[in-house]
């Protein structure tokens, strides 16, 4: 199939490692120029070489702006943003969460997308196959115990991304959320490990838990959920706007 993104400008944030290193490979194959940023700069430095790349903590509003017009700037305009941001936050009952743990997840998780979304606005209308897609999380789908500021932050993204495809419908900008369920990677693990020793229980219990609640049982792949961005964000994927997409395995309940 033929996605027709060669020469795409394309910006992922955190696309040093994970499902944003999966994302940034991906759009390179397809003769893409990306653009991409992470709190990791030994990360950063193992991206190819054809690869703009700065670091940034999304967690600070003038890094963001300072990143996206950088970036902007090397890729003389902008067809695609990618989302991809985030933290997993803490782990723990909602009544001994720290609020400074809350704040930054939402910060992180939510906030930065605002950010980065309104440094863009003006160089995607300029385009003639413009998208956004915002990382969600199927947390933001069904709720998530014991990760409460994960879950909230999760769900605003969906009403965000589906709020911004009214609004920039208009000008023919695309804005889609991605919804990963359990993904391969370390990330995953230190979450899964996080819930076992809260509650005493192994790490393998805690991940058969996790997969009694999915039909297919087995871990989504980076590069699954970079393969569903690059076909919405492809000229294939124009009509398809506001939707909030799971890459989950038919996850059916968060453990």
């Amino acid at each position: 199939m033929k996605l027709e993104l060669e020469g795409a400008r394309v910006i992922v944030t955190a696309g040093a490692q994970g499902i944003g290193r999966a994302i940034v490979e991906a759009y390179l194959s397809e003769g893409a120029r990306v653009a991409t940023c992470d709190i990791d700069q030994a990360a950063l430095g193992t991206l190819p070489a054809e690869v703009f790349r700065q670091r940034a903590d999304m967690g600070d509003a003038s890094q963001i702006a300072g990143f996206m017009a950088a970036a902007q700037a090397y890729l003389g305009g902008l067809d695609i943003l990618v989302n991809n941001a985030g933290i997993a936050g803490p782990t723990s009952p909602v009544e001994e969460l720290d609020p400074a743990d809350w704040d930054a997840t939402l910060t992180i998780c939510l906030t930065s997308q605002f950010h980065c979304v309104r440094h863009v606005v003006p160089a995607l209308r300029q385009s003639d196959n413009a998208s956004i897609i915002n990382l969600s999380s199927l947390a933001g789908r069904l709720g998530f115990a014991m990760r409460t500021p994960y879950a909230a932050a999760k769900w605003g993204v969906i009403g965000f991304t589906k709020s911004l495809s009214i609004e920039l419908g208009r000008d023919g900008i695309r804005c889609n959320a991605i919804l990963p369920g359990i993904v391969a990677g370390d990330r995953q693990r230190r979450v899964l490990e996080a819930k076992a020793q809260r509650r005493g229980l192994s790490f393998a219990q805690v991940e058969a838990e996790a997969f009694s609640y999915t039909s297919i049982k087995d871990y989504v792949q980076p590069e699954q959920i970079a393969d569903q961005i690059l076909f919405l964000t492809s000229s294939r994927g124009r009509t398809i706007s506001g939707q909030a997409v799971s890459v989950c395995g038919d996850g059916q309940m968060l453990a």
